[in-house]
Formats: C-alpha cells, sequence, structure tokens
C-alpha cells in the first residue's frame, strides 16, 4: 500500500488488458492504442470498482480492478481530474508518459477484484 513518499492508485481493466499485464510480469500497463491517448488510473478503489463492473463487464465479459503504487514525486507533474463528481478522480497520463509511468511503478500491480 501507499506509504508518505508513494501514491495507490486503481485501474479498471478488461481481460485482454490484464492478459497484457500479466504478460509484463505484473510490471506494466500495455501501451495506449492509437484511439486512446490518455492512460487514466483512478484515485479510489470504488470508483475502479465501479467501472470495471459496470463499463468493462458489459463491454469484454469480465472486468478487472488493478492496485499499484507510484511516487509521489513523479505524480505531482499531472493534475487530479475529476470525471463527473468528486467522488470520480482520475490522473491523465498521456500515451505518450506510459512508458516513464510504468518505470516508476513501485513493486507490483495486484489484482484486487474480479467481476463478475
Amino acid at each position: 500500500m501507499g506509504d508518505m513518499s508513494t501514491v495507490t492508485l486503481w485501474r479498471p481493466v478488461g481481460p485482454e488488458e490484464l492478459a497484457l499485464i500479466r504478460a509484463s510480469g505484473m510490471r506494466a500497463f500495455p501501451p495506449r492504442l492509437p484511439e486512446q491517448p490518455i492512460f487514466y488510473p483512478v484515485t479510489t478503489e470504488a470508483y475502479a470498482i465501479r467501472i470495471a463492473r459496470d463499463w468493462n463487464v458489459p463491454a469484454s465479459g469480465s472486468g478487472y480492478v488493478t492496485r499499484f503504487d507510484v511516487p509521489r514525486d513523479f505524480l505531482d507533474r499531472y493534475a487530479v481530474q475529476t470525471a463527473g463528481g468528486r467522488e470520480f478522480q482520475e490522473y491523465w497520463i498521456p500515451a505518450e508518459d506510459l512508458a516513464a509511468f510504468n518505470a516508476a511503478i513501485v513493486g507490483d500491480i495486484v489484482v484486487t477484484a474480479s467481476f463478475p
């Protein structure tokens, strides 16, 4: 879990993205597709659960919540974005920054929930 020097984030994913994360040894998120200019980890597990359950399951048959830690000083270069309400906060990481973001992840990416 996060401590004073790291921030714990969550990322809802579908089965294809999870397979790519597993292929990385649970150390990296896959590159964005051309139509996905932003990588958006979210700030709460509840928000990630909602996306995984309500969006990923209908779109791909299953959804997963991942948890990981990133150094606070790395995240300081990005503003927290609010997507429709205070409980829906996320970071918008440009696709071209994803390799640096992955390199900054502390420890492994962990699956904390799966749906259905």
